[in-house]
């Protein structure tokens, strides 16, 4: 029997209250009924508790059931090190207040677990492996993972948006970067110039040295444009279909005439062109048919 409170909070039924009563004098008050209900609570003793080996072991046999492994798929490994993360020395220790050791140690276990029971499903021909034709019902509609896969695209297409404004931002920042450059070494050359022209002007210098530094400049864009025209041909692509169909190339305009063309007279002739030699078989040139005007002319001076 366990009582609450102290001695002077429980009372008879005559409401004298007593605080000199032992625990004797109220067990037998309680026992007579004299005392009121709800103050007092009879605890039942607890159990002692013992860990009855022998006991569990019977339950277990009692339900347990003799199954294949295929039935049951249980796979039993201890804690599996990782070799890389750790050292020889301490690849056993795993800090239990580490959550990230923790969890990757559940992790590497599972996985050592799943290594080891593939074999074994495979052995059993048991397949492991989803059909092509697998089918399954997802539990969401095809109206909303429409309207999901619409919200990802339209997320995708402003990112590439908002990505390719950015590159353009960068190129024009760096495009405008390259030609403040240029402008300023071009102002600093002509200012040199000019110096270089003042002092010879006034008889300071006698050396032309600025005028040899123009044409080597100039010389060097020529040389450079060059270059870049040469790099700028046809890729090993164009030039393998090239190769094997044959030069298509531009067909409107191809036969009008160029600067180039205009001025190769290399290929002139005076005397073809006028019919007094040969021409390019051998034969001697044909006299032409007169003309109108030279018809009738000759017509009058025959009358």
């Amino acid at each position: 029997m366990a009582r609450r409170g102290s001695v002077s909070d429980f009372s008879t039924d005559s409401g004298s209250e007593d605080s000199s009563l032992s625990d004797s004098e109220l067990q037998e008050a309680f026992s007579r009924g004299a005392l009121k209900p709800g103050l007092n609570v009879v605890l039942e003793e607890r159990p002692k508790r013992h860990n009855d080996v022998n006991g569990l072991k019977r339950c277990l046999s009692e339900f347990k059931q003799q199954l294949a492994w295929v039935e049951r798929l249980d796979v039993t490994l201890g804690q599996v090190s990782d070799p890389i993360a750790q050292s020889a020395s301490n690849k056993d220790a795993v800090d239990p207040e580490n959550d990230f050791q923790r969890e990757m140690s559940f992790y590497r276990q599972a996985q050592a677990a799943v290594l080891e029971a593939l074999p074994r499903l495979r052995k059993l021909q048991v397949p492991t492996r989803r059909p092509d034709d697998y089918f399954a019902e997802m539990a969401k509609s095809d109206q909303q993972m429409q309207k999901i896969r619409q919200k990802l695209k339209s997320k995708q297409e402003a990112m590439e948006r908002s990505e390719r404004a950015k590159q353009l931002r960068a190129m024009r920042k760096y495009g405008k970067k390259v030609q403040n450059e240029i402008l300023q070494r071009r102002q600093k050359e002509k200012k040199n110039m000019l110096n270089a022209v003042k002092k010879y002007q006034k008889g300071l210098s006698d050396k032309l040295d600025f005028l040899d530094e123009e044409q080597t400049s100039s010389q060097g864009n020529k040389k450079g444009n060059a270059s870049q025209q040469i790099k700028k041909g046809p890729n090993a692509k164009r030039r393998y279909k090239n190769q094997k169909f044959g030069f298509g190339g531009k067909k409107k305009g191809s036969k009008w005439n160029t600067k180039e063309s205009f001025n190769d007279v290399s290929s002139f002739r005076s005397k073809i062109a006028h019919n007094k030699g040969p021409r390019k078989g051998g034969k001697k040139a044909l006299n032409k048919r007169p003309g109108k005007r030279a018809r009738q002319k000759m017509k009058s001076r025959a009358r």
